[in-house]
């Protein structure tokens, strides 16, 4: 049996709204739209991509955790060339620096669904 990753999913109360983010900011395709369901892909390759379903009670996780609260499932590390500009431009597409940084050449960042988005340079 051969297995590939497809795609990663994200739950968001607003499927399309959140995919014109991160469609903005990884500068990929969108292949598929529906006001539960968006479907991103890299334009080079058809997988892996970037899926985004409707959950109306999503709640963000908790950074840096703590006991008692939403517990963070998972995160996205996006490689970039240059930290800083990359880190201005996402945040002016919407996305919000996390206070608690804790490495030097990585910026943690929420999508605006509050979704961990980690920039980081080569090497990092």
């Amino acid at each position: 049996m051969t297995a590939m990753l497809a795609a990663y999913v994200l739950g968001t109360p607003d499927p399309p709204a959140l995919a014109d983010f991160y469609r903005a900011l990884l500068g990929w395709e969108e292949v598929e739209r529906s006001p539960e369901w968006v479907r991103l892909r890299p334009l080079e390759s058809a997988r892996p991509g970037l899926s985004f379903q409707l959950e109306p009670d999503h709640t963000p996780p908790t950074w840096p955790h703590r006991p008692g609260t939403q517990q963070m499932q998972a995160h996205l590390d996006v490689q970039v060339d240059d930290l800083e500009a990359e880190t201005e431009r996402a945040c002016a597409l919407g996305a919000t620096p996390e206070e608690h940084q804790p490495l030097k050449d990585v910026r943690i960042l929420r999508d605006p669904h509050g979704h961990l988005v980690c920039l980081f340079l080569p090497g990092a």
